[in-house]
Parts: C-alpha cells; structure tokens; sequence
C-alpha cells in the first residue's frame, strides 16, 4: 500500500498509538516537523505520493501496484480487525469521510477512512477481508470573485474496494479496464472488491474531484465543528443548573436563616447557665482550626490543586474565545503543558501560607513535595503507558527527545518557580484563626451513621460528577472515537457549575459536620468535593464496557491508564474547590460570634 499524508494508520481505540502499514510502495517517506502538543497526542505527519494540481480533476490515477506475501496480508488482516484509519491533511484540513445519520437530517464526519472492511460474497457465508484500494477524493474550494484566487474549504474522500483488471503484462503504460480515464470510466461501488490474501495483487488508485463551495475560507472549520447534538447539550446545562439551584437554595437557607438565628442566639446569651447549655457548631470554636493530622500532606495536595485550577481555568477561557484552533493540531496540549509549568508559582504561594498557618517551619521541605509529589506520580503511570505502547513498535510512543523536553520543563522551569511562589508565600505574615484553639482536644460524640466520614465523603462526590457527567460522555467520545470536540462554551459553562457545586455541597456537609459537634473538617473538606473522581473513573470503566469495542490487553491498560491520570486530576481539582470553600466558610462563621 502507499503511504498518504500523513499516513497515520491509526487504532480506533488504542490512543495514540499509529502505526506504518504493511507492504508499502516504494516511496521516500520524509517525516514533517511537529510541535510537543502532536508529539504527545501520537501525530506523525508524513508526506504522501498523492498528487494534486488545484482545480485539475484527475481520475483513474495509478499510484502503485504490489503482491502481498503471507506476513503482508495477515498485518493488513489486523488492521482491518482492529478498525485502523488512513488519516491525511490537505492544506491543514483533515480528510473525512461524510455520511448520513438517520436520526438527524445533516451530514455527519468520520475522521479518516478504514484501512477495509471484512465481508461475504452472496451465497457463501465465508468471512473475507477486503481492502480499501480506490480513493475518490473531493477537494472543496471557494473562488474570491475579485481576484479569482481559490482557496481550499473541505477534503473528502469515498473509499472503494476495487479488483483492478487490465490487459497483457504490467509496465509503465498498462492501462486499467477496470477504471480507465480514457473511456470515462471511473470506479463508483465496491461491486467485487479486492481480498487480501497471499500472493494478492492489489493496485491502488484514486480520483480527484474540485468542487465550488460557498463557503469562506475563514469558516471552513464550522462544517467539522457542527454539533449535531446541541439539545443533549442544552439539556446537560440545564440538568447541571438544576443541582447548582437546588444546592444554592440549601446555602441560602443554612446562611441567611439557620446561621443568622444561630449567631443571633450567641451574641444575646446573657447568663452563664445559657453560655452552658449552648450547643451545635459552636460549641467546636476552640477546637475547630486545630491541625489537622497529615497537614503537610494536605498543603501539598491543595498546592497542586490551585496550580491544576490555574492550568485550567486559563486554557478554558483561552478556549472559549476561540485562541485554541483546532487548525493548530497539538496546540490544545502544548497550551496545557505551558500553563501547567507556569501555574507552579500559585502552587508553592498556596501551599506556603497554608503551611505557616499549620505553624510549620521547614518551608523547602514541602515546597519540594509539592514539586514532586502530583506531577512524579502522573509521570510515572505516563512512563509506564509508554514504554508499553514503544514495546508494540507504535509511532505513538513518546520519543527520548520529547520525553527530555518534558524532564526540562518540570526541573527546569516548573519546580524553580514552585520554589519562587513557596519563598514569597512563606514570606507573608501567617494567616490568624477568627479564634483560640484550646490546649486540650474536645471528645467528638459518637455521629449518627448517615454523619460518618466514609459515607458523608461519598454521598459529597455525587453531586459534583452529576453535574459534568453528560460533557464527560461527549469528551471521551471525542477522544476515544475520532469525533471532533470544540463546544469549549459548553465545557466553560460546565466548568463554572462543577466550581459551584462542589463549593456548595461541601459547604452544606461542613456545615451538618461541625452541628454535629464533629471539628475533623480540614481532610473532609477536601475528600468530599473530591470523591467525585472516583465516580468519574466509575464512569470510565463503563465508557469502556458498553460503547468500546477494545479486545487487546495493551490497549485496555492504555485506557484505563490515561484514565487513571485523568480521575487524579480531577481528584485534586475538585478536592481543592471544596477545601477552599469550607476554609472560607468556617472562618467566616467563626469570626462573626462572640466567644469570651
């Protein structure tokens, strides 16, 4: 087979893994320059014998001719088993494949075509695989009416399986009958297809088809973009506003009435006997910014969770004004890498101040935990994904060059300005509690069992992975199943309301905890907004059995590997908005009574 621009014969599920097929002409293959962002995400970007003139259709183009041997036709035979795609660029425009959904009345885009397809001849029940052989591309254009100039706004292409004939023995001037340009006579169906099997001959061939579009150069990307699905997103937002007001209803309530009655029954108790007899959160003031155990674990955490905040809510907005083209292949993940190396600044200041309130002194100590700690054990399963997916001979292993740039940009840039952040954090006076810690620990009573910490956690994530689950389905989609994702309007909406919910949720449990005379609330906090990324990975896992077809072992550790990265990141972003939210929650509560 010839190699096409870029030939990535890719896995349909095993990302990113592209691989170089089997028997391939005779072509010098040049590889293109790409950025750390398409290195990661798998691209090689080759050149390609397909030739094309701007608006010169051709047709019946013979672009080579080759006999399979047994090795050949058993790879080519597992390409086509495991749904591998031809993709090719054209003027920086993906090739696609369009087809006709039948619940929705506009085209939809297939990213790539299949290497073939596996069928039987009528009357046989036999299984055959047949191989895709004959492209009729069409390269869609819009003509400037002033100077004439045309510019390139769509590439598709039909893919055929074809049994080319022709007549005596094979040179350079052999024509087809099969498919002839001279007779007119252009290949339209699959009507007999080509086997592979050994000793096959295939010749591969292809059209050119130059079509005038409407279309303006500036928006030959909104075909691609065209969400099909606007009303399942329609109904995500709404679904997730829905918990955002039930929720904010609760906070209302618990802070204009419940904490106004409670604070204005404090401040008038007048006797003694009735100072005695208060009860509820306030009775835990001496013992509720106590450290908590692990605190330095916690700083480090929270420290990480305001760097991965930072990285995301600036690539969100980015995003969303629309800096993020989708025509910058790999920029999505550069930007992401940059942000998260710059973000390191926040992630020292952050876990510096909590870390001199909890009174600590060795302020290097935990700003290199910090440094080290979330990015080391994400390296770490990334290394291991990789050297399995290098032990399959896949293009999608991370070369040693890139995986250097990666070392210098955590060593070398990200940990010396979590050091920067951490010495001006330190720097700061301590942060002062509303109130007096007593000497001596308050007994906790025994808690209800719908108050106690395993349960309270659990019930605590449910909400925050309803209110993204819906974007979840859309974004795995877009990952694991080639399909375009660019709503980042949606995904900024979204991103807002799971802020907003874990903030509330873990506000309302704090709450319920510290009436309940239980002070233990610093890891809570965290673990309850937190919680939801053991949903997520749930989630996946489901993903995986009900809308994958994944067989191979590699390909199912690849999954739920990058999965695993995946729900880390969340743990931790989510785990870090609900801690923030109580923090400021009990201070406030706490500093608006008076305590003797």
């Amino acid at each position: 087979m010839c190699h096409a621009s870029p030939l990535n014969h890719r896995h349909s599920f095993l990302l990113p893994s592209r691989r170089r097929s089997p028997g391939l002409c005779q072509v010098k293959i040049m590889d293109s320059a790409e950025n750390l962002g398409e290195v990661l995400r798998g691209d090689r970007i080759e050149n390609s014998p397909y030739v094309f003139k701007m608006r010169e259709p051709q047709m019946c183009n013979i672009v080579c001719r080759i006999t399979l041997d047994a090795k050949q036709a058993k790879e080519f035979k597992e390409r086509i088993d495991d749904d591998y795609l031809v993709n090719m660029i054209l003027d920086n425009l993906p090739l696609v494949v369009p087809y006709k959904r039948s619940d929705i009345d506009s085209l939809v885009y297939q990213h790539g075509f299949r290497v073939g397809l596996k069928g039987q001849y009528t009357g046989s029940k036999e299984e055959k695989y047949f191989i895709h052989n004959h492209l009729t591309f069409t390269v869609k254009f819009h003509k400037d009416e002033q100077t004439g100039a045309a510019r390139i706004v769509g590439f598709e292409v039909k893919p055929f399986s074809v049994k080319h004939e022709y007549e005596g023995n094979w040179d350079d001037k052999t024509r087809l009958t099969t498919c002839n340009p001279h007779a007119k006579r252009t290949v339209t169906s699959s009507d007999s297809p080509q086997e592979v099997e050994d000793k096959k001959e295939i010749i591969f061939t292809y059209d050119v088809e130059f079509e005038e579009s409407e279309v303006k150069w500036a928006s030959r990307w909104d075909t691609y973009l065209l969400m099909a699905d606007d009303q399942i997103h329609w109904f995500s937002i709404v679904n997730s506003l829905m918990i955002v007001l039930f929720l904010s209803g609760m906070v209302a309530m618990i802070m204009l009435r419940t904490l106004y009655r409670d604070i204005s029954n404090y401040n008038q108790l007048e006797t003694q006997e009735e100072a005695q007899e208060e009860t509820g959160w306030k009775l835990v003031h001496g013992d509720v910014f106590r450290q908590p155990t692990n605190s330095d674990l916690l700083c480090v955490y929270v420290g990480s969770g305001v760097q991965f905040f930072g990285m995301v809510l600036v690539m969100m907005i980015f995003a969303a004004l629309g800096f993020l083209s989708p025509s910058n292949r790999g920029g999505l993940m550069t930007a992401m890498l940059l942000l998260w190396v710059f973000m390191g600044l926040f992630a020292g200041y952050s876990s510096a101040r909590l870390y001199k309130m909890f009174k600590g002194t060795e302020w290097k100590k935990i700003t290199l935990r910090t440094a080290f700690m979330f990015p080391g054990i994400v390296f770490a399963i990334f290394f291991v994904l990789n050297a399995l997916i290098w032990g399959e001979k896949s293009s999608g292993a991370v070369p040693f060059g890139t995986m250097f740039a990666l070392m210098f940009l955590w060593f070398g840039i990200s940990v010396p300005l979590v050091f920067v952040g951490s010495y001006v954090g330190f720097k700061k006076p301590a942060i002062e509690d509303p109130v007096k810690t007593n000497k001596i620990p308050r007994q906790i009573p025994k808690q209800a069992w719908y108050m106690t910490p395993v349960f309270s956690i659990l019930i605590g994530g449910i909400l925050p992975f309803g209110a993204v689950f819906i974007e979840l389905f859309f974004i795995l989609t877009s990952i694991w199943l080639h399909q375009f994702y660019y709503i980042f309007g949606f995904l900024f909406l979204v991103f807002i309301i799971l802020i907003v919910t874990c903030a509330e949720i873990t506000i309302v449990l704090c709450y319920f905890q510290l009436c309940s005379e239980d002070y233990l609330w610093w890891w809570r906090s965290y673990l309850t907004s937190g919680s939801s990324a053991l949903y997520l990975f749930l989630y996946t896992a489901f993903y995986f059995f009900t809308k994958l077809n994944i067989t191979k072992p590699i390909s199912g550790i690849l999954y739920f590997g990058y999965m695993l990265i995946a729900s880390y990141a969340f743990f931790v972003l989510s785990g870090t908005i609900g801690f923030y939210a109580c923090f400021w929650f009990t201070r406030l509560i706490y500093s608006s009574v008076k305590i003797d």
